[in-house]
Formats: structure tokens, sequence, C-alpha cells
């Protein structure tokens, strides 16, 4: 039976590097779903341009799982009007032509993914540390000047395939990394949380393959589980935890599209921490999500 692109209830999705987790993930969750058809490209023409520029141009949606050179080389490739492009690099996170896919920052931002051709899924520690602080300045309840401190302990699948294979078979103690402060993620983490400055962040690798905690201290700021129970309210994918544990763990999330939000206090002094699956909601969980925005 013949297929048409744009073709209600049927979609084709075309999926640019699956050699990675991210990659990897996607296609495993499109095949399970009997609503798209997924375009491969034939492995001895992986790196042919022009067949990858036929695939990417018949496709309703491309998702695009490269490096940051060869996801704007695969945009670039990109003519069909009608071609919705789904990056998960780094590539086009600040880039205003793009919109930024974490639908439920606000209105606004989950309207520019619905009415968006080109969708730069975020990073997996921006993700936690964007939903505890965009709301905080959006609102006006910390100042965009203000100096913000992050940590994020997060499971090695992170890393990609290189990572996997070096800490799958090793055991290791947790290892504090990107110590030069420049950690990739920092420009979107400024820039979507309109912050004057970018936060000191420290990633921290844990032994275990997936799943994180990002945590952000504040000072001075009270009624905070009430306030993001509020702003998050009408979110199918973000909570508010009702009660805190007296130990976290990092993994609650795993294999879900789900973030919960902890809300710690103590006199003046307050933590919010944002757990998600790493590979879920901070990968092909979210790249999913904007996928279904665009249907």
């Amino acid at each position: 039976m013949g297929y048409k692109q744009g073709e209600i209830g049927l979609r084709r999705v075309f999926v640019d590097g699956h050699e990675g987790t991210t990659g990897l993930q996607i296609i495993e969750k499109l095949q399970a779903r009997s609503d798209v058809e997924l375009l491969e490209i034939e492995p001895e023409l992986r790196k042919d341009l022009a067949r990858k520029a036929e695939l990417l141009n018949s496709a309703d949606v491309a998702f695009l799982c490269l490096p940051d050179d060869a996801a704007r080389q695969s945009a670039a490739l990109v003519t069909n009007p009608n071609t919705v492009v789904i990056d998960t690099s780094t590539a086009h996170r600040t880039n205003d032509a793009w919109a930024y896919g974490l639908p439920e920052l606000s209105h606004e931002h989950r309207e520019k993914i619905k009415n968006s051709k080109r969708i730069a899924n975020p990073g997996c520690h921006a993700t936690g540390f964007l939903l505890a602080v965009y709301p905080l300045v959006a609102k006006g309840i910390i100042k965009a000047d203000e100096n913000l401190s992050c940590y994020s302990l997060t499971g090695y699948s992170g890393g990609g395939r290189k990572m996997i294979e070096e800490c799958s078979n090793t055991v290791f103690a947790p290892k504090l990394y990107a110590l030069g402060l420049n950690h990739k993620h920092l420009p979107e983490m400024q820039k979507i949380a309109g912050l004057a400055k970018p936060p000191l962040f420290n990633p921290i690798l844990g032994a275990y393959y997936q799943g994180m905690a990002v945590t952000v201290g504040l000072f001075g700021v009270s009624g905070l589980k009430e306030f993001f129970a509020d702003y998050y309210k009408d979110c199918q994918y973000v909570s508010v935890a009702g009660e805190n544990p007296d130990k976290l763990d990092p993994t609650i999330c795993n294999g879900t599209n789900n973030a919960k939000i902890f809300v710690f206090a103590r006199d003046e002094f307050g933590q919010v921490t944002v757990v998600l699956d790493n590979l879920g909601k901070g990968a092909s969980g979210a790249a999913l999500q904007n996928m279904e925005l665009t249907f």
C-alpha cells in the first residue's frame, strides 16, 4: 500500500546516527510503535551524504543522534520544509532559530516546539537544572544575576559507548569530572534559565549505569515545594515529591520519561533536587515527547 509524507496515522521517521546510546534507544522505542514507519540507511551507505539527504528529506521526523559537527552537517542537508528535525547533540541548543525541547518550562516553550521544524533536545544535566531554576527566575523568586551552584550525580551511561565499555566491568569510586568548570551543558543552562552568568557546575560520575539527581542550593527562599507543585501541576511527566526520603535514590525514574522534584529545607537554607533518567527524560524520552508534540 502506498505511503505519502504526512499521511494521518502513519509517520516516516529517520534516525541519523544509531551507533550511540540515544539513537539505539530511540530506534528501540520506535520499533515498538505501529504508527510510524522507520526509515533505515543501508550500512554500506551510512556515510553517503546523498543517500542520507534522501532519507532526511523523505522523513516526517528526523532525529540527529550525532556529534555536534556531524549534526550541523546533517541539519544542513534538510531542504524539505515539512521535515521536522530533532537534534540530540549540543550543536543547536542555544540557537534562537531552534526550539528548545523542554516543553514543561512554559506554555511558550511548548507552543514553539509544537510549531517548529527545528527542535534542539536538551542535555540531561541541563534538564534537571532548568526544571529547578527556570521557574524561579521566570517568576522573580531568584534574580537573574544570582550566584548559583549545582552538582549532578549521574550514571555512566551518559558518557556514551566508550565510557560504558570502560565502566561496566569495573569497580570504582564516584568521580568528579569536567573540573575545568566548562561542561558542555553550561551554555544552555545559563541561556535558557535566563541567568546573567553560568552556575558553578560539578557533575559526578556514579558507579551505576543510569539515572541522575541534579541538585541546586538556594538561600533565603521558602515555600518552594508549594511553588513547584503549582508550577508543574498540569505537566504529565514532572511531579513534586510529597514526602522526602532519608536517602534519595537517583535511579527511581529509570525506564520512564518522568522527572521528580524534591525540596529539602532547613531554616534559611534550601535544596532542590531533580531526579530523572539520563537516558529517558534526559535523552531519548524527551526526544520522543517532542516528536509527539509535533504530531
